[in-house]
């Protein structure tokens, strides 16, 4: 889906209003599911990326970058995703040269390049099974709602520019749960970029917080002065956009579609084709490019990103402090 712009800071008016009745449903179902269900312990250290809001905030980053740490430590980590976008039920290991983004999402799919990935719509299930298979610590992603795993460590990443959005749940606003009940699950919210927002002022010390952001990764193709035709399914597609520009491309054209977008081929050939009038290159997400077909995919630049954590030793701790409270 594509965020309405009333879902913003500041925002809201009467389209958040009529829908406030809404929201209150959602979020009574989410308490009472919270509530009422037990979560199981698995004996292995579940640390949990995820998030409050709808939409992107970076989580995908994220979890690679504490799957690359896990590693560096000599633990065997794996990732247990619900593959939202993906038919296949799982729980399955996601299989690179098998497996497209329409059988287990984009996101696992980026991840498996890192760390052995499993997609089930059951995470206990899925957590089971990536145990059998060896794993001692579980990297649970956009879970956080999820009340059926125990969690030793919960990492809640918000996006500095967004921030908590209006403050009203779905569908007023984008926050998939009360945010005081959400805080009181969070082990450390983890602020990416510059907090436009004011989300510190907003959680007014009841969380820890931490900062980082995100690096575009080096490019032989992406450089200053090159002209592109940007496109992105992804939840705030500004973002990617803005990157572009900081790194000095000539964005003659943006296309901003819903997240997890599938493309069609119609899709493509109208982007192309205005790529070959204006004489410039297509660029999109790494997230995008997975759901690209093969023969298209070849022809469009990627922009990686990986994060920068303003405590460079952070993701060894968090790993640390998982492992030893497992």
């Amino acid at each position: 889906m594509k965020a309405p712009d009333f879902w913003q800071k500041g925002k809201g008016g009467w389209k958040a209003a009529l829908l406030l009745p809404l929201s209150l449903i959602y979020r009574t179902g989410a308490a009472l599911r919270s509530r009422f269900t037990r979560p199981v312990h698995l004996g292995v250290p579940v640390l949990c990326v995820g998030n409050v809001t709808a939409g992107g905030t970076g989580k995908t980053p994220v979890v690679i970058a504490l799957a690359r740490a896990a590693k560096r430590q000599g633990i065997s980590a794996a990732v247990v995703s619900r593959g939202y976008g993906g038919r296949l039920e799982g729980p399955v290991r996601v299989d690179l040269a098998s497996h497209r983004a329409e059988d287990v999402g984009d996101e696992p799919l980026l991840i498996a390049r890192e760390v052995t990935t499993w997609v089930a719509k059951d995470r206990v299930a899925g957590a089971k099974a990536a145990i059998a298979d060896g794993a001692r610590l579980i990297l649970l992603d956009d879970g956080f709602q999820n009340p059926t795993l125990y969690k030793d460590l919960s990492i809640v990443v918000v996006d500095g520019g967004f921030g908590f959005g209006n403050g009203c749940a779905i569908p007023a606003g984008p926050l998939r749960e009360a945010l005081p009940s959400a805080l009181r699950r969070a082990g450390l919210v983890l602020l990416m970029g510059r907090d436009l927002a004011g989300v510190a002022d907003e959680m007014d010390g009841r969380v820890p917080l931490a900062f980082a952001g995100l690096r575009p990764e080096p490019s032989d193709s992406l450089v200053a002065g090159a002209q592109c035709i940007a496109f992105a399914g992804i939840g705030l597609p500004q973002k990617f956009f803005a990157t572009l520009r900081s790194i000095g491309m000539d964005v003659l054209a943006e296309h901003a579609f819903p997240d997890h977008f599938m493309y069609a081929r119609e899709d493509l050939d109208r982007l192309f084709a205005e790529a070959e009038a204006k004489g410039a290159m297509l660029v999109t997400t790494a997230k995008d490019h997975v759901r690209l077909p093969a023969e298209a995919a070849r022809k469009v630049a990627v922009l990686d990103v990986v994060v920068d954590f303003e405590n460079k030793n952070l993701p060894e701790e968090l790993i640390a402090r998982v492992m030893n409270h497992g």
